[in-house]
């Protein structure tokens, strides 16, 4: 395996100079939903909320720390490509928004300009119409479609609105040249009140993820291991996942595991130890400032990641208590010892080797020996509950397991109930692993762009 190569004019940075940013450039007509968009994904706002936000005015820089470095611009209904200010060769992806219930010709001038324009300076760049406010959609326009959930569907199950829009832009862009045929246009329905908006923008943001396929490999490995039908590995703070196994997405799956994390989020403050120290304090919630005070009710609703327990049921109820963590999972010398009981069905993995980088630096090896010091110190809190109306036929009822992986990624994998009690420490053993392997990627990564 090699290094990831980031060589796009997008993550390009002066050395020693601010963190390379992947850009992402977000355009649509006024009052189409783009500021809501981000809002929504990375803000924590609440969808009803969205109503109330004022129109943008001008070009907003948001800088996103994902799994990789994001800048978002959110721009203006009148930008156009000699008012943007840079070429949109700097740009890795962009995101058009148009409302469903909007009449088509002026977005659809916009964005076949913008489409022309930037397919001159990069044809290899990403093209994504998101075609917003779908909850405008009437019943009998939904046929067919899974509730609370709008992925890319078949032509003969689209809604009207969304085939019109489709058709439109293929038509008009096959009038102006044959060759605009062979580009990557992708549409997505969404909205901001269900979870097809983190699907849509967890697609766009899988296009620009280097180490993608090491990070499905590492799934694979785990759901193999694990007996596990499905497994994501989620970013807790937008609930966007970062990657997931080589089975197919299932809408009812994402859904689930989507209002689980968001459910942990709002709920993890609960949990926090009245006896830990202020060290740990401040290393669970991320504080800089000492001697922070516990949150007031008017704040347990924030969406913002926070500590969640080891394990939490929905047939039982628990009391905050402290969680120990595991045992030795962030130090790197240690190796459980291998299971006793060779019948199990369940194998201890063997992690695929990550990417390496081709020069060892000294100042890479200090930052990554206290890289690894850090871990020694950071709490990877569990949680896991059985989900009694959701099973998989084969395995009779299911548990959904959280694992926090890395202070941002969380691995949400749905594993046999049966399974799961009866070997519940294999499951972890092969978590352990599983984190190790991610969290050496995202070093390397951090190494590569550091020294771009």
């Amino acid at each position: 395996m090699s290094v990831p190569n980031y060589s796009s004019t997008s993550t390009r940075a002066v050395p020693n100079g601010p963190v390379p940013r992947t850009k992402i450039l977000l355009l649509g007509l006024r009052r189409a939903g783009k500021t809501s968009i981000q809002q929504v994904l990375f803000n924590n706002l609440p969808p009803n909320q969205t109503f109330y936000l004022e129109t943008t005015m001008r070009v907003v820089k948001h800088s996103i720390d994902t799994v990789i470095p994001l800048e978002i611009w959110d721009c203006p209904a009148n930008t156009t490509v000699e008012s943007l200010g840079v070429p949109l060769s700097q740009f890795s992806t962009i995101i058009f928004v148009i409302d469903i219930r909007d009449l088509y010709n002026q977005p659809i001038s916009k964005l076949v300009e913008f489409i022309v324009a930037s397919y001159a300076e990069n044809p290899d760049i990403i093209l994504e119409v998101f075609v917003h406010k779908a909850e405008k959609l009437q019943e009998d326009d939904k046929i067919g479609i899974p509730p609370y959930f709008y992925p890319i569907f078949q032509p003969n199950i689209l809604p009207e609105n969304f085939r019109q829009i489709h058709e439109r832009v293929s038509d008009r862009l096959l009038d102006m040249s044959p060759e605009y045929e062979q580009m990557q246009l992708n549409f997505h329905l969404t909205s901001v009140y269900d979870h097809s908006l983190h699907e849509a923008f967890s697609r766009v943001l899988h296009k620009l993820i280097e180490s993608l396929p090491f990070l499905e490999e590492l799934l694979n490995v785990f759901c193999a291991n694990s007996q596990s039908p499905k497994a994501f590995l989620f970013d807790t703070r937008s609930r966007l996942y970062i990657a997931t196994d080589a089975s197919p997405v299932d809408s009812a799956t994402h859904n689930l595991c989507c209002d689980y994390l968001q459910m942990l989020n709002s709920f993890g403050p609960l949990y926090k130890s009245i006896t830990a120290t202020p060290n740990r304090q401040r290393q669970l919630t991320g504080a800089s400032i000492p001697n922070t005070p516990p949150p007031s009710s008017s704040s347990s609703s924030s969406l913002s990641p926070r500590p969640t327990p080891r394990s939490t049921s929905s047939s039982t109820s628990h009391s905050p208590v402290r969680p120990s963590p595991p045992p030795a999972a962030t130090t790197t010398n240690y190796r459980p010892p291998p299971p006793t009981n060779g019948s199990s069905g369940l194998l201890a993995p063997i992690p695929p080797t990550p990417p390496t980088p081709t020069q060892s630096l000294p100042q890479s090896q200090s930052q990554s020996q206290s890289q690894s010091g850090k871990r020694k110190d950071l709490f990877y809190p569990s949680a896991s509950t059985t989900l009694s109306s959701f099973s998989f036929s084969s395995h009779g009822t299911t548990t959904l397991t959280y694992h926090l992986i890395t202070r941002h990624l969380a691995l949400l994998a749905l594993i046999p109930t049966a399974v799961y009690e009866e070997r519940r420490g294999l499951v972890e053993y092969n978590v352990v692993f599983f984190r190790e392997g991610v969290q050496e990627i995202c070093d390397i990564e951090e190494e590569v762009r550091g020294s771009a």
